[in-house]
C-alpha cells in the first residue's frame, strides 16, 4: 500500500463493500480500522439505506415465492 493511499478517502464502491460486510457481520479488525479512518459518513448512510432496501426486497420476493407455492 502506498503511503498516500491510507489517507485517501474511500470510493463509494469501497463503502458499499464495507456496508455489505457489516450486514454479513464479518470484518477484520485491520479492515475495520481502515474503514473507520477513510469512509465518508454520508456514503455509509446512503450505502446502509441501499443495503436495507435490497435486503427488504429480497425478503418480500422470497415470501411471495413461498406463498405462491402454498
Amino acid at each position: 500500500m502506498e503511503p498516500d493511499e491510507a489517507s485517501r478517502p474511500a470510493s463509494f464502491g469501497a463503502t458499499m463493500k464495507a456496508v455489505f460486510w457489516s450486514f454479513f457481520g464479518v470484518r477484520k479488525r485491520r479492515d475495520y480500522e481502515h474503514d473507520a479512518a477513510n469512509l465518508n459518513p454520508v456514503h455509509v448512510i446512503v450505502g446502509g439505506l441501499i443495503g436495507a432496501l435490497v435486503f427488504i426486497g429480497i425478503l418480500v420476493f422470497v415470501v411471495k415465492m413461498v406463498v405462491a407455492h402454498a
